[in-house]
């Protein structure tokens, strides 16, 4: 059977009979895919330090008939081990994966496995979660082709700073409304945020924690509206 190479992030993990794993792993090239991974339960198998959760790994792998192809080897490239020292971390972590469970499909878009790597390995160096939540969003919602209008109003006008808004989440669009509870800073994250190649990025600007809570909550609302949530 043809062997099939690649980088990966293990989004899952299932016991399978006495000593395997039936693993679902989101990779750049192929997508989402499962694999059984025989006899990894085993103490002295060589594959196991290769399967961990938040971490990349190179992956070879047989396809089956099926959608489960057999995983042959397995090597740790990248370890965010830093991520299991701090619970609330490591809580986060978990619902990232399976955010990502959900959300790819077999034939993901490389730039889903890009997201999942910067956000482990923000989340590895300590940044800030609020930060990597809102950066996170507004990333996946631009992928999925659900970007919000960042530059006008529901009624095309240009969003002015003088201006207070509410959020029409239907329509990912800021409505003019006295008294709103979003103004120019709020849109300033979001457009930061957008903009930001990583949360690390985006942690280097200083923003006022009432602001930040805001935002993120608004980010919460916009992923629920669309599906990205496990």
């Amino acid at each position: 059977m043809k062997q099939v190479v690649v980088v990966g992030i293990v989004l899952a993990r299932t016991n399978y009979g006495e000593a395997d794993r039936i693993l679902t792993v989101l990779t750049r090239d192929h997508g989402k895919v499962r694999l059984v991974a025989k006899g990894v339960r085993k103490i002295k198998s060589k594959m196991a330090g290769g399967i961990e959760l938040f971490s990349v790994n190179d992956l070879t792998y047989t396809a089956g008939k099926g959608d489960l192809g057999t995983l042959i080897s397995s090597r740790l490239k990248r370890n965010y081990g830093n991520i299991v020292t701090d619970i609330q971390r490591t809580m986060y972590a978990y619902e990232v994966l399976k955010s990502f469970h959900k959300i790819t499909e077999d034939a993901a878009e490389p730039e889903y496995f890009d997201l999942l790597n910067l956000c482990l390995q923000a989340l590895d160096e300590a940044v800030p979660i609020q930060n990597i939540e809102v950066w996170l969003a507004v990333h996946l919602l631009s992928i999925g082709g659900h970007t919000p209008d960042l530059a006008h109003d529901t009624q095309g006008q240009a969003l002015a700073e003088s201006k207070c808004y509410m959020f029409d989440v239907e329509h990912m669009t800021f409505a003019q409304k006295d008294q709103g509870a979003y103004q120019s800073q709020h849109i300033k994250l979001l457009r930061l945020a957008l903009r930001a190649s990583s949360p690390q990025k985006l942690s280097l600007v200083q923003v006022a924690q009432p602001v930040g809570t805001s935002v993120n909550a608004l980010c919460r609302q916009m992923l629920r509206l669309h599906g990205y949530h496990a």
